[in-house]
This record gives C-alpha cells, structure tokens and sequence, in this order.
C-alpha cells in the first residue's frame, strides 16, 4: 500500500465542454466514493511508532516492538480486543515487514462497546515503514472524518485547465530524497522525467514522479485555500503510451493526499521547485 490516494482515472474528455463536464463529474464521484470506503484514507485515526521495548500502544491490543528490523506483536494480558489476521499468530508473537515507504494491513479488531464484525465496525492495523521506522496507523470507519464527510471542496471545472505540456524523460531514473508531511520523516522516490508548463509566457519546469505506468505531478502553487501541496496525474493526450512526448495535465483532477484529510498521512511533498509561480483555481481546495 502506498500513501496516495486510489481514484478514478482517465483521460480528460476531447470532445464538447459538456461532455468534459459531464466525465469530469463521474470522476468526482468515483473519487468520493473512494475516499468514503470503510478503511480509506478518511479512516486514519493513529499513527503509533513502536519502540524496542515490549508495551502495548494507545487503542490497539497486544503488545508491540521492533527488533532485528522486523515489527512483532503477541497478544496481552487483560485484552479486550483481539488482532486477527490471515497473518496473525493467535498465540503470538506475530513477525512482519515492509519495505521503506511501504505498508500493509496486518489485521483487524472490534472495538470493546462495538457489536458488528464487519468493515463499518472493525479498525484495521496499518503497518507502515518510513524512514527506517515502523509505526502502527489505525484505520477506524467509525472516524469523525469519515463520518462526518460531506464531500471534497473544489473549484467549478475549468476546460482552461486541461494543459498539455511538453514532457522530456530521462534515460534513467533520478533517486530523490524529499520531505514529509510529518516532521523528521523522509521519503526516497525517482523522478522520471521533468514537464514544461507555460502560462502568461513564463515557462516553469516540473519534475515527474510515480511511475511510467502512471506518472504524477506534486506541486505547490500561489492559490489560497488549498492543501500545501496537491497531486496531479499525467496522463497521454490521446491513444498511446504515457511515455509519449506530450502529458496532459488536467488541473480540474489536482488532489489533495492523505496528509490533507487527517494528521496521520506521511505523504511525500514535492521535489525542490516543483512550485508554479501563479494561482491554479481548479481541483481540489483544502478539506480543513
């Protein structure tokens, strides 16, 4: 699991402004429904770092510590709750790992004064690693956030926004250390390419992350009420690979990340001068 938000994806409409309107619609809704799923990023609840001494953790059963780096949890005397898992010994102690800047979800427990085992019941433990850390996320359905969720802000969809942009791949990926939505963390990803964005006859270039299967654009920009920095996926302009020599950009789809919705996402900020040097109105404004 990495820390990016699942959505829809797709390529903007090239057809009548209401035909784009209407696709960009059906990509606001897939997006919401995938941030209100049970165990999405609207669930997060904890972000709990274990340290090399056995002792339980705040609203988790068992005990927790790291050694030998690997994260180990057994169960504890007095527990209310029960971690159960495909993965999780009954008896413990139970042994996992995740690679830097990975995570997966070890299991599952009901909440003592909850009834229903189901996924609008149970809280789901994340196992997360960053760097060189393990930390424990609890993905609770029943968090204010995700209860509470009426929908993401955004500004009108805006046909001016869809830009297509010259893109210049490297022949090699670049490994890049930048920062964190947390303090003291720090994330390792590859720039793949760098963009060309022109507005107003300036030109700023842009640093591609992700992957080459789905290359993603993290930037700041001079806009007010937004999130510090959002995420924009690149996308061909038509037919053909992603790796074709023009991405569009389409700005209406820029997202907020985790790091947006609650305290506890550890999302990657963007690399240095991944930043426009003017207001982008269009996407997502900031939830909070």
């Amino acid at each position: 699991m990495t820390e990016t938000p699942t959505t829809a994806r797709g390529t903007a409409s090239s057809g009548t402004p209401d035909a784009a309107a209407r696709e960009h619609a059906a990509w606001r809704a897939a997006r919401e429904r995938d941030l209100r799923t049970p165990h999405g990023w609207l669930s997060l609840t904890a972000l709990l770092w274990p340290s090399s001494t056995p002792q339980r953790l705040p609203g988790v059963p068992g005990e927790w510590w790291v050694a030998d780096r690997t994260l180990f949890t057994r169960p504890a005397p007095g527990d209310v709750a029960v971690l159960v898992g495909e993965h999780v010994e009954p008896e413990g102690p139970t042994a996992i790992g995740v690679r830097e800047g990975r995570s997966r979800i070890l299991g599952t427990f009901l909440p003592q004064g909850r009834d229903d085992a189901d996924d609008e019941h149970e809280v789901a433990v994340e196992v997360v690693l960053r760097t060189g850390r393990y930390a424990l996320r609890l993905r609770d359905p029943q968090a204010a956030t995700r209860t509470a969720f009426a929908g993401v802000p955004t500004f009108d969809h805006d046909p001016d926004w869809v830009l297509d942009v010259p893109v210049r791949w490297y022949d090699e990926p670049e490994p890049v250390t930048v920062g964190a939505a947390r303090p003291r963390l720090v994330h390792h990803v590859e720039v793949l390419g760098e963009v060309d964005v022109v507005r107003d006859g300036t030109v700023t270039t842009l640093a591609l992350t992700g992957s080459l299967i789905e290359p993603a654009l993290l930037f700041t920009d001079e806009t007010d009420d937004v999130a510090p920095w959002r995420l924009v996926r690149a996308t061909p302009p038509g037919p053909g690979p992603a790796t074709s020599s023009t991405l569009r950009l389409d700005l209406n789809r820029a997202e907020n990340l985790p790091y947006a919705f609650t305290d506890f996402g550890t999302c990657p900020a963007p690399p240095a001068g991944n930043h426009l040097p003017f207001a982008v109105p269009a996407g997502e404004k900031a939830p909070r």
